[in-house]
């Protein structure tokens, strides 16, 4: 395939990729394949020495991790627009800056969380989240880490506080100037919105991260209805640097699956 524009950076995401393998086995079966950066949602189960061990061993970077979560309850959409929950959600971020200055991480994604069902109204949720992303960028900014915003689709988290990719961009502009970004997600963007080509090209400037899979079950590109060869063809126009999270569940295994990054020129 011809390819004109940078060259796109594949970071294999291992919440979803080499699943087939304990979590310490994956750093080393992803630089196996090919990739130098990951990412993952929670490295929290693990010591950060421990976790930056085997980034080191791997010959790894890190690229993002998320603020941590109940993965077993409603919590696992996060706290971040809960009025009685700011506490719980400073210590969150505190820990999460603590694993990402360890891992060198840039990305700290701060989950949103749901609209409470307590009776607070959605503007009162949302002014909490909007004061709480601020409070995140001033303590990330003493580190240099990034904290991203993204928009989950509404089929996938229904009552995410988000509303859409473009109400993320503005918070990310309101409140956070050079360290809060847009985590760009092309599978929740199709899912709920669609339009991926101009909303690439208009909020561009305020996204930072990329993740990929394809629609409507999340599986590689290539295996649903999106046209990947455009939107890599889009991303190389916009000159895009910044790292593509593969964050998609393999059809028929991980290595099997990667196939796709040859057929749309993207060997890491």
């Amino acid at each position: 395939m011809h390819r004109t524009g940078p060259q796109l950076r594949l970071a294999a995401n291992l919440k979803w990729l080499f699943t087939e393998l304990p979590f310490r086995e994956r750093f080393d079966a992803a630089a196996a394949a090919g990739f130098t950066a990951v990412e993952y949602a929670s490295p929290y189960s693990y010591a950060p020495e421990t976790v930056r061990g085997w980034l080191d061993q791997a010959g790894l970077q890190q690229i993002l991790i998320n603020t941590p979560t109940d993965p077993f309850g409603l919590e696992r959409f996060g706290l971040a627009c809960r009025p009685d929950r700011v506490v719980e959600y400073r210590d969150g971020i505190h820990r999460a800056l603590e694993y990402a200055h360890a891992l060198d991480a840039s990305f700290v994604h701060v989950l949103g969380g749901l609209r409470p069902v307590d009776g607070t109204g959605y503007d009162r949720a949302f002014a909490t989240y909007t004061a709480n992303i601020r409070w995140a960028a001033e303590q990330a900014a003493t580190l240099g880490v990034t904290i991203l915003l993204e928009a989950l689709n509404r089929r996938d988290a229904p009552g995410y506080i988000l509303n859409s990719v473009e109400q993320a961009a503005d918070v990310a502009v309101a409140v956070g100037g050079c360290r809060v970004g847009v985590l760009f997600d092309v599978y929740h963007c199709q899912v709920d919105q669609g339009d991926i080509t101009r909303r690439l090209e208009t909020l561009f400037p305020v996204i930072r991260h990329v993740q990929i899979a394809d629609a409507p079950s999340r599986t590689e590109p290539g295996t649903g209805e999106l046209n990947w060869a455009h939107i890599f063809a889009v991303l190389r126009r916009l000159e895009y640097s910044g790292w593509i999270g593969c964050e998609y569940a393999p059809i028929a295994g991980t290595l099997s699956g990667l196939e796709w990054r040859d057929r749309f020129a993207l060997n890491p």
